[in-house]
């Protein structure tokens, strides 16, 4: 078969797209609190085909910018934030075959919690499930969770490593084929095929046996978007699609190569885990059009948008700085997403960037924090297959300008180009998220086999 685009739909479960001006754009629907909403997004996205839809999650307002949430609030910058597993159940119902991710943190919540939840939707869902795993941003959340202050970088990268040791370790509890069910000799299923963990390490301690049985797919599929360096061992070890910010092609052709070389310096298949970078879609039937289109969109960013979110991201209020004020040392080895200012860092070609520099480089905000294809439907797949074919990456992370008109333009107006050119998908191949994303189904036994090869 033919190498497939992967197709991944960037949401959120609040007020705008991750695009925080989203909400001001005059095709925005505004039902985000109804679970039609969401629904109606879902069956857009299955009717193109596209393999996942996906939850972006924070578990605080975005309220460090100015010390409080007022700016944040009156401006709508994310200022809604529901629980994204809800509302990815929702969609569930009212699809057959797309994939559902969400964001669950693994600095905040329990392994076994974690393990449940994933498990009973995967379930539910007969095996469309992902999770995307997050170490969390900032002393918001951290607040919200009874702590005193956020964990530092690389400790919650250690404790993550542990969570996914336990979340792993029950996925496996019970083998593919435990269950019996039969009522006349009256055995339900085999104890001896369920195991129990037992899991005491520096940050948990997890019992088990795990209660809830094996999915369609064996268990969830694993998403990371790590980009520091640690983040990225991390991803090159655990994830099984990897979202990523790049601004230009030959970073992309470059962070892809050494991406899937680390994959394969762990052990694992490069073929095994997708690379998708973030991007935005303007397309529409002329050229003229795609830029009219563009420039509503562009209309719709404030600049206090980017201080709220980058104040959010970094864990620092971005208010208390002056706009051309250099940051020391000291402050940019406080702030929480090492990866975000690394890239602030080597683009700006600043040692000490300023306010400025994180505006203007990382386009927060705005359409310019992900790449964005724009024009005909020739145009934007042209583009696409560029950094298809490169290679670059796996597929894409496409983000909304509006909701829902964005997925509406893209399977109206670009699947059809890409599939005509033999680069996505025309039907699903099969009823999992695993068979549609071309993983392969893990088995209970292959795990507990490598896990006593390596005691």
């Amino acid at each position: 078969m033919n190498r497939m685009m992967t197709l991944v739909a960037f949401l959120q479960a609040q007020n705008c797209s991750n695009l925080p001006g989203s909400w001001r754009h005059p095709s925005t629907m505004m039902d985000f609190m109804t679970p039609e909403y969401y629904q109606r997004i879902a069956r857009i996205l299955e009717d193109g085909k596209i393999q996942m839809a996906f939850f972006d999650d924070r578990l605080a307002l975005p309220d460090l910018y100015t010390g409080n949430h007022l700016e944040a609030i009156n401006a709508g910058v994310r200022a809604v934030k529901m629980d994204p597993s809800t509302l990815l159940m929702a969609m569930g119902m009212a699809t057959s075959k797309l994939g559902l991710g969400t964001t669950y943190s693994t600095t905040y919540y329990e392994p076994y919690h974690v393990a449940r939840v994933f498990a009973t939707m995967d379930l539910m869902l007969k095996g469309r499930v992902a999770w995307n795993i997050v170490t969390s941003l900032n002393s918001a959340e951290a607040a919200n969770f009874g702590h005193a202050e956020h964990m530092e970088h690389d400790a919650r990268y250690d404790r993550a490593e542990e969570f996914m040791d336990v979340v792993m370790g029950h996925w496996n509890t019970w083998d593919d084929d435990t269950l019996i069910l039969d009522k006349e000799s009256g055995r339900f299923a085999d104890g001896s095929m369920v195991h129990r963990l037992d899991h005491a390490g520096k940050y948990f301690k997890s019992r088990g046996p795990f209660s809830v049985p094996r999915s369609p797919q064996g268990h969830p599929v694993l998403i990371q978007a790590g980009q520091s360096g640690r983040g990225q061992a991390f991803a090159a070890k655990w994830a099984e699609l990897v979202f990523v910010i790049h601004h230009n092609l030959e970073a992309g052709k470059i962070a892809y190569k050494a991406f899937k070389e680390q994959v394969a310096a762990g052990g694992r298949d490069p073929a095994s885990v997708h690379m998708a970078p973030a991007c935005y879609v303007c397309v529409a039937e002329s050229e003229a059009a795609a830029q009219e289109k563009r420039a509503i969109v562009e209309a719709t960013a404030r600049p206090v948008d980017a201080l709220v979110l980058i104040s959010e991201v970094l864990n620092y209020d971005f208010g208390a700085k002056g706009y051309d004020e250099p940051f020391s040392d000291e402050e940019l080895a406080g702030f929480s997403w090492h990866g975000f200012r690394e890239r602030v860092i080597q683009h700006s070609g600043h040692k000490n960037p300023t306010v400025r520099d994180f505006v203007e480089i990382s386009g927060r905000g705005t359409v310019k924090e992900h790449k964005m294809f724009c024009g005909t439907p020739r145009q934007v797949a042209d583009q696409m297959e560029e950094w298809f074919v490169a290679p670059a990456c796996d597929g894409f992370v496409l983000a909304a300008t509006h909701m829902p008109g964005s997925y509406e333009d893209v399977v109206r107006l670009l699947v059809p180009e890409l599939q005509r050119r033999g680069l996505f998908q025309k039907d699903y191949r099969g009823t999992t998220l695993r068979e549609n994303l071309g993983l392969h189904i893990p088995r209970a036994r292959d795990y507990h086999i490598a896990r006593k090869a390596t005691q």
